[in-house]
């Protein structure tokens, strides 16, 4: 149990407060069937910026949400964020995660409780790297159904993520005639200076260097990110013979 407590409570900062800290606590409880589930995090998380602990912490609870978006919970989906995690931080740590995240999901989530905690600790950087990460668990089955796209659109929302943005990141996981426009957050018909613009616009908001202190597993999604607004820029160059 020790260990397990160590993995969660070292690296956690602002996350184990509030409603946030109220569903950790149960979940912990649960996994070691504790009578008073909050004590299992007391004397943790003291910090009130971001660590990379409370990155993970806040995309396993949105993780949840999202899979549960169309009212059932398959094994299949679940197993998915588990292989999405073991890509992310490796097999060992994404089982200590998955013990968590089993507890998380029957849970009733206050989505906008949930979002409102991260929105007020979280960098707008770190929150648009959450949004990508969860178009990427939501990708994972080879499909973003409607009503995940729906929900990762409230969650967007509720972080305060504005419609471009949420259409740029969107666009990152569909392949269309127009998803390197809306990637790019200009449309068709935009100048070549204006899509110029956008893209060292793009460049300075997504990039990796904005998740530093997040761990290497968020900055190399930024990365991900990043690359997708050169391709989408790159496309768009050679679509209009721009130099």
């Amino acid at each position: 149990m020790s260990r397990f407590l160590q993995w969660i409570g070292g690296g956690v900062g602002w996350a184990l407060g509030g409603p946030i800290g109220a569903l950790i606590g149960f979940a912990l409880g649960r996994v070691f069937d504790q009578e008073e589930p909050e004590s299992v995090i007391e004397g943790y998380g003291t910090s009130q910026q971001s660590q990379p602990r409370d990155f993970e912490i806040s995309l396993l609870i949105l993780s949840a949400v999202v899979i549960k978006a169309d009212g059932r919970t398959k094994e299949e989906e679940m197993q998915f964020v588990r292989k999405y995690f073991a890509r992310m931080y490796g097999a060992k740590h994404a089982n200590q995660s998955f013990q968590l995240f089993r507890e998380i999901v029957p849970q009733k989530i206050s989505v906008h409780q949930v979002c409102a905690q991260i929105r007020k600790h979280m960098s707008h950087a770190a929150r648009l790297q959450l949004l990508h990460f969860l178009f990427g668990i939501s990708q994972s089955d080879g499909d973003v159904a409607l009503k995940e796209v729906k929900t990762i659109e409230q969650i967007a929302t509720y972080l305060y993520i504005n419609e471009k943005d949420f259409l740029s990141i969107r666009s990152m996981f569909y392949t269309d005639s127009t998803h390197h426009y809306e990637v790019l957050e200009v449309n068709p018909e935009a100048s070549e200076d204006e899509i110029k613009k956008a893209y060292r616009r793009l460049v300075k908001k997504f990039h990796p260097d904005k998740l530093e202190g997040l761990g290497t597993e968020a900055k190399k999604g930024a990365e991900e990110k990043f690359v997708k607004v050169q391709q989408a820029y790159d496309s768009i160059c050679k679509e209009k013979g721009i130099k």
